[in-house]
């Protein structure tokens, strides 16, 4: 059995400091040992999307990263997008007013793997939507209203840029 090694992290803004088999995967040790739940486990293959996390504020597969491989990075899980009972995310908000989950499993990879992506395309058009949202699976819906509630998100957080400069330039 492999030595195991000490990893010092942070995660969602909190420092940890553990040691951990070589193999133990990034999805598990935030599960297991740090008792975030959010990321979600499906294919175990990096297929499904569903473990998607953000490493360093990219969208990364939880599944296919050893915690080792982790050490010293900023990991942001879907814990993070409310603060304790402080307001959602305007995407969860958009998820949530355009009908964009039913069983919930896929959402918090795809709240995951969205909130980069309109961080790098603030205005994306429905082609654009469905190519970024290719990477994770719901077995639930047709996509129409995630892709909806994603077009939603990018109008709102887009109006508050806008609000947020004019509020700057006064």
């Amino acid at each position: 059995m492999a030595q195991p090694v000490d990893v010092s992290l942070s995660v969602n803004g909190a420092q940890y400091r553990r040691e951990v088999e070589p193999r133990l995967l990034l999805s598990d040790f935030l599960r297991q040992d740090l008792s975030l739940t959010g990321t979600h486990v499906g294919c175990e293959h990096g297929v499904c999307g569903a473990c998607t996390v953000m490493i360093d504020g990219e969208a990364v597969r939880s599944c296919l990263v050893f915690a080792v491989q982790a050490d010293g990075a900023e990991i942001t899980t879907v814990e993070d997008l409310t603060a304790g009972t402080g307001p959602m995310h305007p995407l969860q908000e958009a998820f949530r007013d355009a009908h964009g989950l039913q069983c919930g499993f896929c959402t918090p990879g795809i709240l995951m793997s969205m909130i980069p992506f309109l961080r790098d395309n603030p205005s994306p058009t429905e082609p654009e939507v469905r190519e970024a949202l290719s990477g994770n699976l719901c077995r639930c819906t047709g996509y129409q209203n995630i892709v909806q509630a994603v077009q939603l998100a990018a109008e709102r957080m887009g109006a508050s840029a806008e609000t947020d400069k004019e509020v700057e330039a006064l």
